[in-house]
């Protein structure tokens, strides 16, 4: 998009087509059966990267598209909108612009995040897993959690303290690296969780695993100023995730109002049913708006820190709304796992946690758009 001109290029109009295309052609049942047996979505994440879509805003220089952000939103609105949900989403949703980037272009590399701590929580500054340096290489030992694809991962990006918390720069000296996830110095405990079965999360235990010096991203005790770089562009890519699963319970919950009749009328011509959904509609349009001036801005390498913020904010409200306004709609029927939306619903709930909470981003708005004094 240029300026205030809302039409998409014939080459973001083409990604939106192809991706809806290819996405669709993996039904819900297939969903439904990955959420079931808890199974990875391996044919899935395949076919993405036989189509070039794992690589699109890697640099065409390692193995990638060159696209934007903003192309990027769009490929994972449709993945969401066709009903793959965060199921989908999540394998698609990685990326590094480091020596790597080529094989995760292809999808050779399955990457695993391990950032949160439980003792740490949304206080990054206090993670306790150290990188102690042995030579040419550093020794970690620590604790994760909830780390995604830790069960099937083949590499790991990894934070952790390489010299101790100072109060006045509470965020230096954390190192951040991408190594291969060495099994035999990693343990990995899955968590059972309420919605994603497809897509593990894990607590994982690290105890002497040895990295060199080749594996650290950046400089030195500046890893957590490296993650920032990727802040906005998750927040937007999750905020367009959440627009997109909402539209694929609408989708449902809009068909079933036609086509379910109670009392000699189908459920739709009463207000109590068509209302909340025509609000839903409403909210997700604002929401993708948003997110897509959100993208704009970081292609056009303009500040959008309030904007992505706000993006996520309102898309993961509008999201849950959805699909709880289809769950609604399909009555006792949207309860039961045949019909679709309650996947959509479990999954939706995540997108107010993570991968920042609403009342994290608040505080954001307030303290740097607002002016208000910081809270924590």
């Amino acid at each position: 998009m240029r300026g205030m001109d809302f039409q998409l290029t014939e080459q973001q109009e083409l990604i939106r087509k192809e991706v809806a295309t290819l996405a669709r052609s993996f039904s819900l049942d297939y969903w439904l059966e990955k959420d079931r047996k808890a199974e990875y979505p391996t044919d899935w994440v395949r076919a993405f990267a036989q189509a070039g879509w794992l690589g699109m805003i890697i640099p065409e220089a390692y193995g990638g598209s060159g696209l934007g952000v903003t192309e990027a939103t769009l490929m994972l609105h449709e993945i969401c909108a066709a009903g793959a949900g965060t199921s989908g989403a999540s394998p698609i949703h990685f990326y590094l612009k480091r020596r790597y980037l080529p094989r995760i272009a292809t999808g050779e590399i399955v990457m695993s995040f391990g950032v949160t701590e439980p003792n740490a929580g949304t206080d990054t500054s206090r993670i306790q897993t150290r990188a102690e340096r042995h030579g040419d290489r550093f020794v970690v030992n620590g604790r994760k959690v909830w780390n995604t694809n830790a069960q099937h991962a083949t590499h790991t990006l990894l934070l952790a303290r390489t010299s101790p918390r100072d109060a006045a720069k509470p965020f230096a000296g954390m190192t951040l690296f991408f190594t291969p996830f060495d099994r035999a110095k990693i343990t990995v405990r899955e968590i059972e969780k309420l919605g994603r079965a497809a897509i593990d999360s894990n607590e994982i235990f690290i105890d002497g695993l040895e990295i060199p010096d080749g594996d650290v991203v950046g400089e030195v005790g500046r890893g957590f100023y490296h993650l920032l770089d990727s802040l906005n562009p998750e927040r937007i890519f999750t905020g367009v995730e959440a627009v997109g699963i909402g539209r694929a319970a609408l989708e449902r919950a809009v068909q079933y109002a036609k086509d379910r009749v109670v009392f000699d009328r189908p459920i739709g011509q009463n207000q109590a049913i068509a209302h909340p959904l025509a609000l839903a509609w409403a909210k997700l349009e604002s929401a993708e708006l948003m997110c897509l001036k959100a993208a704009w801005l970081f292609d056009s390498g303009r500040p959008c820190g309030a904007e992505s913020n706000t993006a996520k904010l309102l898309a993961a409200e509008a999201g849950f709304e959805a699909c709880d306004a289809a769950l609604q709609t399909h009555g006792g029927y949207g309860y039961a796992k045949e019909f679709y939306v309650e996947r959509l619903w479990r999954e939706i709930r995540l997108y107010k946690i993570a991968p920042v909470s609403q009342q994290m981003v608040l505080n954001y708005l307030s303290e740097h758009v607002l002016g208000l004094p910081k809270s924590y």
